[in-house]
């Protein structure tokens, strides 16, 4: 980064403020500016907006982004999808991860009960599972085909797609209403490979719609997901819900991209410098139980101090992060507090109990994070 983009990193808690550290704050004027962001985008697109709500797991801000236009919300799993139903108010949720065994199966039909409720499958094994347990129920469960544009993680294979949508829809109970993909290949993508790694992600999911569609089912929905990618994917015709998740803070991770820097990011972990024994070396009270352990491509280290570029979190250990220093940098003396922006920003909130909300650098409100740690 040049001078120039340091001296325009500020923090976004003032000096005077007191906090005890390590705490996750956001602040609540550039948290408002990102959720607009991506709703005028996905308008923008023609497209829904379905946020990923894994990233922040509030139901606070979970109903801002109802009230910015979001037609429901995304979740990882059932236990973030009970939170957002229960105390959330959420009336419609994709479930965006199969659901297997009994167990879960149980509580769905439980979910069912008070909201509109589509699930994710990629496999017949388990599409089979549920259909048994809809049927049985008396009831009809929406469900997306997941496919592999690429990321290959979960998804059948786009050449496979036609054969299981129709397996799927012949079983009873089930309505297969879609197909969708995660793209997060494209935002791991070098930055000049981006836009076109998303365009072929889009291009896939839109093709393989288009042939189960030709083959007699109906789907409407086209559904992609990645923050990186939310100004590439969704513009391919055909797509017609985005699922971005990060975005509501923004991390490290976007920075490579070019489009969005330090100063849009509304989440930072703040900590204090407890130890400095070498000129080289000093200790913040953050370590991988606040900001969690994931690499980034964007910067070195475990997350990017505000206005200290060269300064690298080389190492973390629970409690410790071992902070490494150019010569003749300025601060990181005993007591000195510093702003840490998350290389990814979904399991730094997960860790953390609550968000506590600034406004003109002074905390105002402390949220819930409310799904943390609802991993079953």
């Amino acid at each position: 980064m040049t001078a120039t983009d340091v001296t325009a990193e500020t923090p976004i808690v003032a000096a005077d403020e007191q906090i005890d550290t390590p705490a996750l704050v956001v602040d609540e004027e550039r948290l408002r500016r990102n959720l607009a962001l991506m709703a005028d985008l996905a308008k923008s697109h023609g497209v829904n907006l379905r946020p990923h709500a894994k990233t922040h797991k509030s139901p606070i801000i979970a109903r801002m982004q109802l009230e910015q236009g979001a037609v429901g919300l995304t979740c990882a799993k059932l236990g973030e999808a009970e939170v957002f139903i229960r105390e959330g108010g959420v009336r419609d949720i994709l479930i965006a991860y199969p659901i297997v065994g009994e167990a879960k199966i149980a509580r769905l039909l439980a979910l069912m009960d008070e909201a509109q409720i589509t699930v994710v499958v990629d496999s017949l094994e388990a599409a089979e599972a549920l259909s048994r347990a809809m049927a049985a129920a008396g009831r009809t469960l929406d469900v997306y085909l997941e496919v592999n544009t690429g990321m290959n993680r979960a998804g059948v294979e786009p050449n496979d797609a036609v054969e299981i949508a129709h397996a799927i829809s012949a079983l009873p109970g089930l309505r297969l209403t879609g197909v969708m993909t995660f793209e997060g290949h494209a935002g791991s993508s070098p930055p000049e490979s981006i836009a076109d790694v998303a365009a072929a992600a889009g291009r896939t999911i839109v093709e393989t719609a288009e042939r189960i569609r030709a083959a007699g089912i109906p789907i409407a929905q086209v559904s992609v997901g990645s923050t990186p990618a939310s100004w590439y994917t969704p513009a391919t015709a055909g797509v017609t819900e985005m699922r971005p998740g990060t975005y509501v803070f923004f991390d490290n991770s976007i920075f490579r991209h070019g489009r969005i820097g330090p100063e849009q990011c509304a989440a930072r972990v703040v900590a204090t410098v407890v130890s400095r024994q070498a000129p080289d070396r000093a200790v913040i009270d953050a370590g991988s139980k606040t900001l969690a352990l994931d690499p980034s491509r964007s910067h070195a280290g475990y997350g990017y101090i505000v206005g200290h570029p060269e300064a690298i979190i080389e190492r973390l250990s629970e409690e410790h992060g071992m902070v490494t220093l150019p010569p003749g940098e300025p601060g990181f003396a005993v007591g000195d507090r510093v702003e840490i922006i998350p290389n990814h920003v979904c399991p730094a909130v997960n860790l953390m109990d609550e968000l506590l909300i600034v406004q003109d650098g002074r905390v105002v409100d402390r949220w819930p994070v409310a799904a943390r740690g609802k991993v079953r």
